[in-house]
């Protein structure tokens, strides 16, 4: 190991010492004969190094892009447990987040690079696949460093990085596959899995959304309405917005998007809305959690089609805000220096512990990757969505007789309940048991209420009650337990 990072220091350092590269590579193979040269042998800070094995590497995508997988070995029988596809969103947040502070095995000390193992890791019932796309998240790279993408790019390099992870590992052909995601994976997770569909050699079962942006429209209203019932928006104000956005309609009907857009007066009271949600210090992926940390106000509005709210893993959900920042002319450039990293959330050490010299070594991280970063503004800055409504692709899932699963957790703000529940209404599923609460036990063996869930055909449709934007960190148990049930319905 301490070979290995001597070799890694070296490959790091100016790019004369590029010629040193074949030489330095015999050193490295004389060393180390670990199968596939993927595998993790050591993991820095784990005192006991686990049972089942993972590995670290890259899949190869279109062009020059390599994306960085983590693959985590199911802790119960890999050779027949599912094969499951986890991606975090942004667009541009890197997907080890997911692994290491939601559902992933790995704990990282908060206090001094220490990690642990978490009990309630989905590798428990499952193996897990932990993809940093698209290009220039995390560690993945491109060597033309051209970060510019879309939905379309994503969707077809992800797949291509799936059939460069089956060649790598041909004996996970057989067994049930399923795409997973949150927040802007709401958009990877269906165009992804409609791609797949069309490849027989994948065994795709069905793909689960938690916290996904599904409707921009949608998400933009439901927000309001969520707002108001939570107490976040006063009677008088609410009243204003109804008689200025949509005079004469029900409360239900009301579309504050389209009044926003056309009618100035609506304009000026879901502005004032938006800043009792998003500009008073509230946790936006967790209302009723504290802010950890508190951030200046800064925005970067680009092209269009990209917004920092500094910082911000929902930069695409809510196309009014944009339009509010837009007219405010509220734009804010800064250094490349600053890092982009969840409001209200302090994910230092994860950074600090990810960008040591060992812990990329271990990884066997290409020396071309940049620093590792929570979330990448070089993707984030340059994204262009084409899509701000997946109907099309649950639609072509669904038809394709696979089974979905749709979470939330009902404290979130940035994709809230309330607007997946109504995009999923739209799909007009037949229903197969009305909502209802669904329970865990607690410590002392009692039941306890951990949401309510609607089934429909082919798709369940969960909240997670207590829990925010990343349900599995806030709900670690119920996350599992819902996971589990989902995979093996």
């Amino acid at each position: 190991m301490i070979i290995h990072v001597i070799v890694y220091k070296l490959l790091r350092m100016s790019s004369s010492l590029l010629l040193m590269l074949p030489l330095l590579g015999l050193l490295s193979l004389s060393v180390s004969a670990a199968p596939q040269n993927d595998l993790v042998v050591t993991l820095p800070g784990l005192d006991k190094q686990p049972p089942w094995k993972h590995y670290s590497g890259y899949l190869k995508a279109s062009g020059t892009k390599q994306l960085h997988y983590w693959f985590i070995e199911s802790a119960n029988k890999p050779s027949s447990d599912p094969l499951v596809l986890w991606m975090n969103g942004g667009p541009g947040c890197s997907s080890d987040l997911g692994l290491l502070t939601e559902h992933g095995p790995f704990r990282i000390s908060k206090t001094g690079g220490g990690v642990s193992i978490n009990k309630y890791s989905w590798n428990n019932v499952a193996n897990m696949l932990y993809l940093e796309a698209p290009a220039g998240v995390g560690y993945s790279f491109s060597e033309d460093k051209n970060y510019t993408t879309n939905d379309d790019e994503v969707a077809n390099d992800n797949y291509l990085a799936l059939t460069s992870f089956f060649s790598k590992f041909p004996e996970y052909k057989s067994n049930a596959f399923f795409i997973t995601g949150e927040s802007y994976a709401g958009i990877y997770v269906p165009t992804l899995s409609a791609k797949v569909l069309q490849d027989p050699s994948m065994n795709f079962k069905g793909m689960a959304i938690g916290n996904g942006i599904s409707n921009f429209t949608t998400n933009d209203n439901s927000l309001l309405y969520f707002g108001y019932y939570h107490g976040l928006i006063g009677e008088d104000l609410w009243n204003k917005m109804l008689s200025d956005c949509c005079p004469g309609q029900s409360v239900r009907q009301c579309h504050f998007v389209n009044g926003y857009t056309s009618n100035g007066a609506c304009s000026d009271v879901v502005g004032q809305a938006l800043d009792q949600i998003s500009g008073t210090g509230l946790n936006e992926y967790n209302l009723y959690a504290p802010c950890e940390v508190p951030t200046f106000g800064g925005y970067i509005y680009n092209n269009d089609s990209f917004v920092y709210s500094l910082p911000s893993l929902s930069h695409q959900n809510h196309p009014m805000i944009i339009e509010k920042l837009n007219q405010l002319k509220l734009r804010k450039q800064f250094e490349e220096s600053v890092r982009i990293t969840p409001p209200c959330l302090d994910y230092g050490y994860v950074i600090s512990y990810m960008n040591t010299e060992e812990v990329r070594a271990a990884l066997h991280i290409s020396p071309f990757a940049q620093d590792w970063d929570v979330c990448s503004d070089d993707v984030g800055g340059s994204y262009v969505t084409l899509y701000r409504d997946v109907t099309q692709f649950y639609q072509k899932v669904l038809a394709a007789g696979k089974t979905v699963l749709v979470y939330n957790g009902d404290v979130d703000m940035a994709c809230n309940f309330l607007g997946d529940e109504w995009f999923v209404e739209d799909l007009g599923l037949p229903v197969v048991k009305q909502r209802g609460p669904w329970y865990v036990k607690d410590a002392s063996g009692q039941r306890q209420v951990a949401g309510f869930t609607k089934q429909f055909k082919q798709l369940t449709l969960t909240t997670i009650r207590g829990a925010g934007h990343m349900v599995p960190q806030d709900a670690p148990q119920a996350a599992l337990e819902m996971f589990s049930s989902f995979l093996y319905q």
